[in-house]
């Protein structure tokens, strides 16, 4: 196998309604950053509080972290606004899987905007399709579209088995955020 095939950008999904499509995206990127890569996150759905993963990128040479959401969607009470930062976070995503300087780019939480009608999943998909070649491209969040799953190299479907939410138990900073 010749060294150019070798070294194929991908496109993975995480997807499904179990924890954990975020971390393992961001456990993409560490590995990404270890192997000397440069890395790019979009955050669709995430608001401007001060994850664990925000805090830490914030340090990182060589990690752009884009958090260009305005929190979850379906507790908003303005979808135009949520709209419009969605649309900015695709174009700010688009960029980057564009311009290649990232060996790898995740969208987090993309498919929320997809489902919701916020971004075209035709120009989702275009972008994948003329991406770079070295570009990896990780897309996360539920209800994966099928065309997007079609189109994907790699895709693992998360599922729920049990959650300690289901105790009562809130979520756990350095762990769930």
């Amino acid at each position: 196998m010749t060294e150019e095939r070798k070294r194929q950008g991908l496109v993975v999904v995480y997807t499904g309604d179990g924890k954990g499509k975020t971390t393992a995206a961001l456990g993409a990127v560490f590995r990404a950053l270890g192997r000397g890569l440069r890395v790019a996150v979009v955050q669709f759905i995430k608001g401007r509080w001060k994850t664990g993963e925000r805090l830490f990128a914030e340090r990182v040479d060589g990690l752009s972290f884009h958090v260009m959401g305005l929190g979850f969607t379906w507790e908003s009470d303005d979808l135009s606004r949520d709209q419009r930062a969605a649309r900015g976070a695709w174009a700010e995503g688009k960029r980057l899987i564009g311009e290649g300087e990232s060996g790898l780019v995740v969208l987090d939480e993309i498919t929320y905007a997809v489902n919701y009608g916020f971004i075209e999943l035709d120009d989702v998909l275009a972008a994948l399709r003329s991406r770079p070649a070295h570009v990896h491209v990780i897309l996360t969040g539920r209800n994966a579209p099928a065309a997007l799953v079609e189109a994907a190299d790699v895709v693992t479907e998360m599922r729920p088995v049990k959650h300690a939410f289901e105790r009562g138990v809130p979520a756990q900073a350095g762990l769930d955020f």
